[in-house]
């Protein structure tokens, strides 16, 4: 089963046991993915599902600093719990240790060295570490591992 086809599973789910919190998230999510397929013209693959529940939890995040900035916690805790249903579609994330490693190992890979030669390792990290982990940890191991 796709990912995608668990996501429509739990939808049917959430409708059934009257979860509208949940429910929302999911409808949300289905309809970003329905709007890229539609855009590309393409069926998307489990890979292209977890980039965006990546970029709808990203989302979710800026807006909970911006409502909590604005002494808004009723909607922050909205958004808050929208991520916590998101978060269940991502697989497993690594630890900060193994992206360490992982950096490590592509950059001795490629034999970069400088800062200079940040866009070809992070071309490389961001294909293998899709959806794995967080981006900015990443580019932050990225940039340690090339300063070294």
């Amino acid at each position: 089963m796709t990912l995608k086809d668990q996501i429509t599973e739990d939808m049917k789910t959430a409708m059934r046991a009257k979860d509208s919190e949940r429910l929302g998230t999911i409808r949300l999510l289905l309809s970003a993915c329905k709007q890229r397929e539609v855009d590309e013209r393409v069926v998307l693959d489990d890979a292209a599902v977890v980039a965006i529940v990546d970029k709808l939890i990203k989302q979710r995040k800026d807006s909970v600093a911006a409502f909590v900035q604005a002494a808004r916690q009723d909607l922050a805790d909205k958004e808050s719990a929208e991520i916590t249903v998101l978060q269940a579609y991502l697989p497993q994330r690594l630890s900060a240790d193994e992206v360490l490693s992982e950096v490590k190992a592509i950059v001795a890979e490629l034999g970069a060295k400088g800062p200079g030669d940040m866009g070809k390792v992070m071309g490389v990290v961001k294909t293998r570490l899709a959806g794995k982990a967080e981006m900015g940890q990443v580019s932050a191991a990225v940039k340690a591992a090339l300063a070294q």
